[in-house]
């Protein structure tokens, strides 16, 4: 029988350990045969180690080294010897191994990509099909292992903090919560579906109804959305709740697990308390409610400048309800026509039909507006810029909401062409105060801004039926660097409040009762105050671990079409599984 029980990993022997006799498994990274030597990188999870088959001292051990191929699983028996020619890119570099014994224990067929080439890349469909050879490479893995680690830094957390982790039911009622859900038959009731949870929310409010007060679970949610570069069809969340408490003990708890996540994953010591900032101030300072804060160009309004320039242009949007605002970018003047142009075409993109710039140098403007803004003027819009010698102003005109959105877009894309983010730069945000309802314009109805168990804040309860638009909400998001990693809210605790949220929403008396009978029912048993937050935990690992997107953070991720590329998923099932199911396919 063959022992292929390791003695050490590839990445743990050092110089310490020469002379030691050794036994190592893993894959076949490269091999080189130089002639009566071949060298053998062979690799694990945890590193490298240089294996070497001397023909002069084992001829036969040489002659089955000369038919390992790359991916081969082989596992050694050796002695450790100083290398002459040490590898400092390696942290096994200073040692290799001279082997004794060679055993094959799995064969490989040729990869359709090189695991060992970290300079060829791979499509992203073919890396996926191949996950398990992706993960080979190192990145996926090192991932992984951040995943867990703040797995286990949560858990920890939350439990010093008196928080009680329960798993709440996977199949449950179908209730609308912003996204399509996912549906599962049931063969026992034809014609009934569970729907996959989009988040554990009425769970959990009524796990503090039973009187449970801390709860947080590390959930696995379901929603059937459009995907994009950080989201996935099924997801995790860290999910919060507790009773008695407000947003001002509930946010420092946040904070403090935050913290815990960093320094126990990557050793990153983050400032608390976190800047709080309302949705109507990040809305018009910066554009959108997740605004990036790790650099600066803030939006300033300039509809008073604008007016009082001779832009007809300007003139009728504001005439229109429209807006002008723009960006200041330090040191910007170097900015060339072409790039000026670039940047006109990428918010042309956005639906945006102009983009005006204005230069300042030796005190003067070089600008597309220069022949609209008189000389007097001209103070004026420097000091409502916020500019200086050597800046260049972005500036566009249109409605408020296409304005806002096409200058967030173009000030990021500005600070990434200009460089102005610091590595390992974490700006963290708490949005507040966000509307209670948005209106739906294609369906002609409210909406919930973010879902209907949201508290309205307490100052606004008397707009929520007269002027439901204006009614702000008592929920928030967490920001970190441009991205929404958490949100929350206090909860509606009174029956009679959630259902009258319910009617505003247009849900009639039966669709109530249908939807969320079994919750209204729990409200009306005595419910405490409660407040909750989720916080989106594949996000704030792919953030971590500095990539763009979430598939390199999850194990078996979906891709932009919610498939599985290496299961084949999802896929037609047999006609009896149907029959059983009483379904019936076109």
């Amino acid at each position: 029988m063959v022992v292929f029980k390791r003695t050490h990993t590839c990445g743990e022997l050092r110089e310490q350990n020469v002379g030691q006799n050794v036994t190592l498994s893993g894959w076949v990274h490269r091999a080189r045969d130089l002639g009566g030597l071949l060298f053998i990188d062979l690799r694990d999870r945890f590193g490298i180690t240089q294996v070497v088959l001397d023909s002069a001292k084992n001829k036969e051990l040489y002659e089955l080294g000369q038919k390992l191929r790359a991916e081969f699983v082989i596992s050694i028996k050796g002695e450790v010897f100083k290398r002459k020619d040490a590898n400092p890119k390696l942290p096994t570099g200073q040692i290799e191994i001279t082997a004794n014994e060679l055993h094959v224990l799995s064969k490989a067929e040729v990869p359709p990509f090189t695991v060992a080439d970290d300079m060829t890349e791979a499509n992203e469909e073919l890396r996926l099909k191949y996950r398990y050879l992706d993960m080979r490479k190192g990145p996926i893995l090192d991932n992984l292992v951040i995943r867990h680690k703040a797995m286990m830094a949560t858990r920890q957390f939350m439990d010093s903090q008196g928080f009680v982790e329960v798993i709440t039911p996977i199949l449950s009622k179908s209730t609308p919560e912003g996204a399509r859900d996912y549906l599962v038959p049931s063969r026992v009731n034809p014609g009934q579906f569970f729907a996959l949870p989009q988040s554990p929310q009425m769970f959990k409010q009524i796990l503090m109804i039973g009187g449970l007060d801390r709860y947080f679970q590390i959930a696995t949610c379901f929603r059937d959305e459009d995907l994009r570069a950080d989201r996935q069809p099924e997801f995790a969340q860290i999910d919060v709740e507790m009773s008695f408490a407000t947003q001002d003990e509930l946010f420092p708890i946040i904070e403090n697990l935050v913290q815990s996540i960093f320094k126990h994953c990557k050793d990153v010591a983050v400032d608390a308390p976190f800047l709080r900032m309302s949705y109507a101030d990040c809305m018009e300072h910066y554009g959108c409610d997740k605004p990036d804060l790790r650099f600066g160009m803030r939006l300033k309004r300039l509809d008073s400048q604008a007016q009082a320039s001779s832009f007809t242009i300007f003139h009728d949007i504001l005439a229109n309800g429209g807006t002008v605002k723009g960006f200041t970018i330090k040191g910007g003047a170097d900015i060339s026509r072409k790039g000026i142009d670039e940047y006109t075409s990428f918010v042309g993109q956005l639906g945006v039909k102009g983009l005006a710039y204005i230069k300042l140098q030796d005190g003067t403007f070089s600008s597309s507006l220069a022949k609209f803004i008189a000389p007097e003027q001209q103070p004026e819009w420097q000091k409502a810029l916020e500019m200086e010698n050597g800046d260049l102003a972005f500036i566009i005109a249109g409605t408020t909401k296409k304005t806002n959105q096409a200058l967030d877009h173009l000030r990021r894309r500005v600070a990434k062409d200009r460089k102005l983010i610091a590595a390992n730069d974490y700006k963290f945000l708490w949005v507040t105060d966000f509307p209670l309802f948005t209106y739906n314009e294609e369906e002609g109805r409210l909406e919930s801004e973010h879902h209907p168990f949201t508290s309205p804040h307490l100052d606004d309860i008397d707009l929520i039926e007269k002027e439901p638009l204006k009614a702000r909400s008592s929920s928030y998001d967490l920001v970190l660097n441009g991205y929404e990693i958490a949100s929350g809210s206090q909860r509606i605790h009174d029956s009679h409040l959630q259902d009258t949220i319910f009617r505003i929403l247009g849900l009639n008396e039966e669709e109530r009762k249908m939807r969320f009978g079994f919750f209204i029912e729990a409200l009306q048993f005595g419910t405490p105050p409660h407040i909750g937050v989720a916080l989106g935990f594949d996000r704030m690992i792919m953030i971590l671990v500095e990539t763009e997107g979430i598939r390199d953070v999850i194990a078996f991720p979906k891709t932009q079409k919610a498939s599985c590329l290496m299961t084949g998923a999802p896929s037609e099932v047999a006609t009896v599984q149907l029959k059983e199911l009483k379904i019936a396919t076109t």
